[in-house]
C-alpha cells in the first residue's frame, strides 16, 4: 500500500510517500527557519502562507522521487493537530482536495503520533510495549505504549515544553533563531561545574517535569555576570550553555529511568526534535535498555512520519468530508 503523508503543522512543509512494502520512497521537505529568523520566531500568518507556495511542488517533486503517480496511491493522510491553526489548515484542505479529485480515502494523523512511531522509518525498529519520550519544541512527555493507537500518558511538563525552554534559552543568550540549536553546540565548548542549575521536580516522585523555571535561573546568572563584568563573555555564555543543558538532560533521563521502572518495560524510544540532542542521546545511550532514535533527518517536523502513522492507520480512513482541524488536540483522546 502506498500512503502519502502531508506535515504542515508548524514551521516545516513535508511530503512523503510510505510504501508497506518498500520502506520510504519519497520524502522531500522544506524549512522556514530562514524566513522566520529575522523576526526571532514563528511568524503563523507568514508561515501558513509559504505552506501553500511549498505543497504543489513538494508534491510533485515526491511523486517524482518515488517514481509513481497520484492515481497509484491508496490513501493521503495529513498532520490534523496540534500545531498552529493557520498552518492546520493549509495540509488539511490540500490533502483533501487531492483525495476528492482522485478518489482516494484521506487518513487524520495526529502530529504527536507521527513523531512516537517515527523511530520505526530507521533501520534497528523497536517492538512493542515501550517507554516514549516526545521531547519537542511544544510537548515533552513520557508515555507507555503498548500497540499503534495504544498509549498511556505516564508524565509530561506542567509549563514548558524542552525544546521551547532551550529555544528561549538561546535567544536570552543573544543567539540567532533557533536558538536550542545553537545552545547545544555552543554546549560542547562549555567549561562543566561552572554553572549548576536546578533540577526541577526532580525528587517529586511522579513523571512530571517542569522547565520554565530554568530560564529564570539563566537570566539571574546573566545578570549576576553582567553586574560584575559588563557583559557576558564567549566562554561565560558557553559555560551557561552547558549548565543549562545539563540540568535539562538530568531531569529527562531521571524521569525515563523511573518510567522503566514503573512499567518494567526494558525498551525506550526517544522522538521529537529535542531527540537529536547529543548529550540526551549520550545520557540515554547509557541506560541497561534498548534505546531508539529516529533517523537525525527524521527529528524535526516530517511527511515521513504522518504517511507512516497514516498506513498503519489506513483501515480506519475517514471519509473525505471529515474535514477538520485541531490546534489542540491531547494525543491520549485520538483513539
Amino acid at each position: 500500500m502506498l500512503v502519502l503523508g502531508i506535515e504542515s503543522s508548524c514551521d516545516e512543509t513535508g511530503v512523503a510517500i510510505y510504501d508497506t512494502e518498500r520502506g520510504l520512497i519519497g520524502n522531500q521537505l522544506h524549512t522556514q527557519i530562514a524566513m522566520h529568523a529575522q523576526y526571532g520566531g514563528v511568524v503563523p500568518e507568514l508561515a501558513s502562507r509559504d505552506h501553500i507556495h511549498r505543497l504543489v511542488p513538494l508534491t510533485r517533486a515526491c511523486l517524482d522521487e518515488a517514481h509513481v503517480d497520484l492515481q497509484d496511491l491508496d490513501a493521503i493522510a495529513y498532520t490534523q493537530g496540534p500545531g498552529l491553526g493557520g498552518a492546520l489548515l493549509t495540509g488539511t484542505s490540500f490533502a483533501n482536495a487531492l483525495a476528492f479529485a482522485n478518489d482516494k480515502p484521506v487518513i487524520p494523523v495526529h502530529h504527536l503520533e507521527g513523531h512516537l512511531l517515527s523511530p520505526m522509518l530507521a533501520e534497528d525498529k523497536p517492538e512493542f510495549p515501550f517507554v516514549a519520550l516526545l521531547v519537542s519544541g511544544g510537548h515533552t512527555q513520557i508515555m507507555a505504549v503498548t500497540g499503534v493507537g495504544k498509549y498511556e500518558l505516564l508524565g509530561e511538563s506542567i509549563d514548558d515544553a524542552a525544546g521551547e525552554a532551550f529555544d528561549k534559552t538561546g535567544k536570552l543568550l543573544g543567539l540567532p533563531y533557533p536558538g536550542g540549536a545553537k545552545l547545544s553546540q555552543l554546549a560542547k565548548l562549555g567549561v562543566a561545574g561552572r554553572f549548576e542549575f536546578p533540577r526541577p521536580m526532580l525528587h517529586s516522585h511522579d513523571l512530571n517535569m517542569s522547565f520554565s523555571g530554568l530560564k529564570t535561573a539563566v537570566l539571574t546568572a546573566v545578570n549576576k555576570v553582567k553586574e560584575a563584568h559588563g557583559t557576558v563573555d564567549e566562554q561565560t555564555r558557553n559555560d551557561i550553555c552547558l549548565g543549562f543543558q545539563d540540568a535539562v538532560v538530568d531531569v529527562l533521563s531521571r524521569k525515563v529511568q523511573d518510567a522503566l521502572k514503573q512499567t518494567g518495560f526494558n525498551s525506550l524510544v526517544v522522538a521529537g526534535g529535542v531527540g537529536a540532542n547529543w548529550k540526551l542521546r549520550e545520557r540515554l545511550n547509557q541506560l541497561k535498555v534498548r534505546v531508539f532514535f529516529p533517523p537525525l533527518s527524521l527529528c524535526t517536523d516530517n511527511g515521513a512520519m504522518i504517511a507512516f502513522a497514516g498506513a498503519m492507520h489506513l483501515q480506519d480512513a475517514r471519509a473525505v468530508g471529515a474535514f477538520d482541524v485541531k490546534p489542540r488536540w491531547p494525543l491520549i483522546a485520538t483513539r
